[in-house]
């Protein structure tokens, strides 16, 4: 696709940004999971009221058919019109803390021309760490933590937070591009996946938006408030536990996860897990589990979240 606009433009009220921040990046796509990192990103909108710096321009990178925008209709005529939004933005934790965030849609189009435009954004502002976040269905349950796996060149964080380190090859994210070529610029960054219940994968699930937040404070030091998505999970899982109690075959399959969870922690070297460890099978099996889960996909998969 030709690119006949700026890949960005840059916001005409943004503050001026400290050299220094943690780059926090979110974009919505291909497996995520229990809608974490969708929730990740209402989450920064609606609580965190972050400044935009630069404003991504949908034109050049967003498939319209693909991912149609919204627009409201009012008994005889249209009232509204919401486009997917794509920014760098300027934010604070619940202490004040000041980071920048990109967060929004994960591009259609032009993912070179974006990489390095992240990439110029990364070395002028001199970020101190990048974190970047998505999840992906596994067999686990989810009466157990939330598992992660960890990638980057933060050596600290992938041992300390990686239960599964498989060798395999799956279709690539525009997160993944970005890790890929930041850490070829000597950045330090870690990408957390969240390993969410594969029974789970297909719903709004607040746990994996929880987990997200816990990674990001995890890489970061950065503090965040969650007491209405704590709330919210607490009825989501009241929810899901009268339909475990319901079904023979789902106890059935939720006592069988439980049972390799907690084989494995029984196995476990560590005392206590650290943060969202949690049992696994094998790396052959859950890299297995992606490969079917991305089988799935329809052809030319999209994201039809804004």
């Amino acid at each position: 696709m030709p690119q006949s606009a700026p890949l960005f433009e840059r916001a005409v009220s943004a503050p001026p940004v400290p050299t220094g921040l943690p780059l926090v990046i979110a974009l919505t796509g291909f497996t995520d999971a229990g809608s974490a990192v969708s929730g990740l990103v209402d989450y920064v909108r609606d609580e965190l009221d972050p400044t935009p710096v630069a404003i991504f321009t949908n034109d050049v990178l967003l498939d319209y058919r693909a991912r149609r925008p919204i627009v409201a209709f009012d008994q005889d005529h249209l009232t509204d019109y919401t486009p997917p939004r794509l920014e760098l933005s300027l934010a604070h934790d619940a202490l004040g803390h000041p980071f920048l965030v990109l967060a929004g849609y994960e591009p259609d189009f032009a993912w070179d021309g974006f990489a390095a435009a992240v990439v110029d954004f990364a070395r002028s502002l001199a970020v101190s760490t990048i974190t970047w976040v998505h999840s992906i269905p596994m067999p686990v349950p989810h009466t157990r933590p939330i598992g992660t796996t960890v990638s980057g060149t933060r050596k600290d964080l992938t041992a300390a937070h990686s239960v599964w380190q498989p060798h395999t090859q799956v279709p690539a994210t525009a997160g993944h591009l970005l890790e890929y070529r930041l850490s070829e610029e000597g950045f330090a960054i870690a990408g957390f996946v969240l390993l969410v219940p594969h029974y789970l994968g297909d719903t709004e699930y607040p746990a994996a938006t929880l987990a997200a937040l816990d990674s990001i404070t995890v890489a970061t030091g950065l503090v965040f408030t969650g007491d209405d998505l704590r709330e919210q999970n607490r009825e989501y899982l009241t929810k899901v536990d009268e339909q475990v109690t319901g079904s023979e075959e789902l106890s059935r399959m939720l006592q069988g996860l439980e049972e390799r969870y907690d084989s494995y922690m029984a196995g476990s070297t560590s005392a206590t897990p650290i943060i969202h460890a949690g049992d696994l099978p094998s790396a052959d099996e859950l890299a297995a589990e992606l490969e079917r889960f991305l089988a799935t996909r329809p052809s030319g998969d999209e994201d039809k979240r804004p």
